[in-house]
């Protein structure tokens, strides 16, 4: 309550330092025609705002030297001395495309283009920047269903687009491949608070533009990060919330120096409890950049990366548990010898990772450009787990005698390390006239991975010698990949996109698994992936455009481990209108996607919450997608989508009883048929946002035989966001008061779960064995709040 107090009172106190504010307007244009959906914003400052279909905009500013920012792919400054409400037009004709926006060109796509996609800026998600992860930051785009282990949004968090979960979203940081080269998933508690260094991201849903990385096979995430800023600054944010919940945050900037240097930074801490019991996070994070810029160059030197420790959330509950008690964490429950149910007090995860990037840009005149990016990656962590009654065998351990009597089982605590390296480089060719905008690149990547486990603790057997593995195995996987891609104008209204990928990857892992088995294996793959489309402008405000993509991705060591697993292949066809006009902007499609040996989620998890997966011969999904944003008037403003879909398997085969059956067209795991979202804003005095949020995800099932055992229900949540902005009291450039309450109804959810069969023994069965199955939950917190307070320097 004192915290509360205190932020309370900071708000009344800066209140009386509000300097006089003045309102800058004008319409921004090119060649005469006006531009709708250009970003306009001062620098260092936040909110901005967006020009609307007659491109206009308007600014309130406090008086004094402001530098005016209009961005739409290029960019244009303009520096103002405010005293008095200005009138300022600009001619965005010959402005220079964003050196910044340049690293992204080669994956990203533009409003012209006939891919599906959203875009969200760093001023979208400084809302709600609070300490919680990216995923949970993107819950409100289209199609997107996020889940958190320890069911508050720090920690281990995960995110699905279009039912696919995260291994199958491709994501990019400057162009660079993020998700892990092995597992293809993506681990943001790696990076605590990165949000707080991204400028802005885009999800293309579907297959979208050729990237680096693993195939996209429901979506792809391309991040830019932080841009140089031209003046001196620094910012300091702080955030408490329920379940003990702190984020510590601080930024500087030194500015361009001499016109062409900055250095910038940032260095985070996040810890919280969790909603779920002992669910705790600790995380610290960094990210350094230093900058040289002209006017034909950039060049980035960027470091960034983090470690965390959190305590293990990912068995999940069952359906009495949850009944009864849905905090429960049974992470390292034992019983003691005197009967006492205990919990081992270190069953953590730990992990660190580091991040190396050098990016550079180079123009050539008017119409070429070039990008190359080297980076570098070093991963290495471990869990630490308790283990009752353990197999010595499994553990490489000898069974052992005592009181004349063999026992082959103990207690054992033991850790699973992963250490390993990732390092390449990506690079991409442009030419731009007016007709067109062809781009030539690729990468080349490695990925090498020990993993090892290690026992450092037995009660009753004899151990091996300190830190020798009882399981040691080497991966190491080439990707390559070389496109070719263009963007060209046919007619006047008329215009062509083609896209043209060649992929190679080699992957080889040999050794021992931690249950002493072998695992030993080598493939190679070559995928040709083409893309083409077209986009048709009827009039200024409605756009329509088709488009047909090919994909094709590799299993991931974990279907090697569980399986044969056959490579996937995806077309993926696209159908989508685009319509703007003053005070509305509505964005529609509808998507077929056709897999072949697609690997889908079984619903079952293995020893570390990763969830298992099979192939599942044809499957498809199709579906429209609708999101619209509405300026009712100068207060308020609506942003709702919603995505209807069926996502089928076709004629799906699986085990049961010790036989194989036939279970027809059935769902596919994880992929509710409605998801909806819709952000309400209302401003009711200058500065002031108050935001309601609220996300519905319809039933979905987590196994792929409909069992009734694995539906996850319905949930509709909703959210309140309110944001107060002090320009210039006191010391500061700005103060930012925000609040954020989760759930406000209350809502007793669970977002995301796993199913399991198992066998008994049954003699009137031919197989002589009778399945029997069974669901885990991952429950989500009830109503909790978050409060945060930054001050820019």
């Amino acid at each position: 309550m004192k915290n509360v107090l205190f932020f309370v009172g900071f708000l009344l106190t800066c209140a009386t330092g509000i300097s006089q504010e003045f309102e800058v307007k004008g319409t921004v244009s090119e060649n005469g025609k006006a531009l709708s959906d250009v970003s306009v914003y001062a620098e260092g400052t936040s909110p901005g705002t967006i020009t609307n279909a007659d491109g206009l905009y308007s600014l309130n500013l406090p008086s004094g030297n402001h530098t005016l920012i209009f961005s739409y792919g290029n960019q244009l400054s303009r520096k103002i001395n405010l005293n008095a409400d200005l009138t300022l037009n600009v001619d965005m004709a010959n402005a220079k495309e964003s050196l910044e926006e340049v690293f992204l060109d080669a994956v990203r796509v533009t409003p012209d283009s006939p891919i599906t996609y959203s875009n969200l800026s760093n001023e979208e998600i400084a809302d709600r920047n609070l300490g919680q992860d990216i995923p949970v930051l993107m819950n409100y785009m289209p199609n997107v269903v996020t889940t958190t282990d320890a069911g508050a949004g720090v920690g281990y968090t995960g995110i699905r687009v279009r039912g696919s979960d995260a291994t199958r979203v491709n994501v990019t940081i400057n162009g660079i491949p993020y998700n892990d080269a092995e597992s293809q998933g993506t681990f943001w508690v790696n990076l605590g608070d990165f949000a707080s260094s991204v400028q802005n991201l885009q999800l293309q849903r579907g297959v979208g533009t050729s990237t680096s990385g693993a195939g996209a096979f429901g979506a792809s995430l391309n991040i830019l990060t932080d841009s140089y800023k031209t003046d001196a600054q620094a910012e300091i944010s702080n955030s408490i919330g329920s379940y003990n919940t702190f984020k510590h945050t601080a930024k500087f900037s030194t500015g361009l120096i001499n016109d062409h240097f900055e250095f910038a930074g940032r260095a985070s801490k996040i810890r919280s409890d969790g909603y779920i019991d002992r669910a705790s996070s600790d995380l610290k994070s960094y990210f350094l950049q230093g900058t040289y810029v002209d006017d034909q160059s950039l060049i980035k030197a960027i470091m960034f990366g983090g470690s965390e420790v959190t305590y293990q959330a990912w068995y999940g509950i069952d359906q009495a548990q949850l009944d009864e008690d849905r905090r429960f964490n049974p992470a390292g429950i034992y019983t003691d010898e005197g009967g006492n149910v205990k919990f081992y007090d270190n069953q953590t995860d730990n992990y660190k990772q580091d991040h190396y990037q050098l990016l550079w840009n180079q123009a050539y005149g008017s119409n070429w450009s070039s990008n190359i990016a080297f980076h570098y990656t070093y991963g290495r962590g471990y869990y630490e787990e308790f283990n009752e009654d353990a197999d010595l065998a499994e553990f490489g351990l000898p069974n052992f005698l005592a009181n004349g009597e063999e026992f082959s089982t103990s207690d054992i605590v033991g850790t699973k390390w992963l250490d390993n390296n990732f390092y390449g480089t990506v690079f991409s060719l442009n030419y731009q006239n007016s007709n067109w905008d062809i781009t030539f690149g690729g990468g080349l990547n490695k990925y090498e991975g020990d993993h090892f486990g290690e026992i450092l603790y037995t009660r009753f057997a004899m151990n091996g010698e300190p830190f020798d593995p009882y399981y040691f195995n080497q991966s190491d996987k080439v990707d390559f990949n070389i496109y070719g891609k263009a963007n060209f104008v046919i007619t006047e209204k008329l215009s062509g996109f083609a896209d043209l990928q060649l992929r190679t990857v080699d992957y080889q892992t040999d050794g021992l698994l931690d249950d002493q088995s072998r695992f030993q294996n080598e493939d190679h793959f070559s995928f040709f992936n083409p893309k083409a489309g077209v986009t048709y402008e009827l009039n200024d405000g409605n756009q329509f455009y088709a488009s047909y993509a090919r994909a094709h991705r590799e299993p991931s060591r974990n279907d090697y481990e569980n399986g044969d697993p056959e490579p996937e292949e995806l077309n993926d066809f696209e159908l989508g209108w685009r319509h703007t006009s003053e005070g509305f902007k509505l964005n529609s499609n509808l998507y077929f996607m056709d897999y072949q040996n697609q690997l889908v989620l079984t619903g079952g998890i293995d020893d570390v919450g990763s969830f298992i997966r099979e192939n599942s011969g044809n499957s498809y999904r199709v579906g429209v997608e609708i999101d619209a944003n509405i300026k009712l008037n100068e207060q308020f403003k609506i942003q709702p989508n919603i995505s209807l879909s069926r996502n089928k398997n076709v004629d799906f085969v699986s085990g049961f009883n010790g036989e194989l059956v036939d279970y027809g067209n059935t769902d596919i795991s994880y992929s509710p048929e409605i998801v909806a979202g819709n952000i309400f804003s209302y401003l009711p005095i200058e500065n002031l946002e108050l935001r309601l949020l609220s996300k519905y995800v319809g039933e979905q099932f987590m196994s792929n035989v409909e069992a009734e055992n694995s539906k996850l229900e319905v949930y509709f949540v909703n959210d309140f966001n309110v944001q107060y902005v002090l320009q210039k009291p006191w010391i500061f450039r700005e103060v930012v008061l925000t609040g954020l309450v989760n759930n406000i109804l209350n809502e007793k959810y669970v977002s995301n779960g796993y199913y399991y069969t198992y066998n008994i023994p049954n003699e009137d069965l031919p197989s002589g064995l009778q399945t029997f199955d069974g669901a885990g939950y991952y429950p989500q917190a009830t109503t909790n709040f978050l409060l945060g307070l930054t001050l820019k320097f």
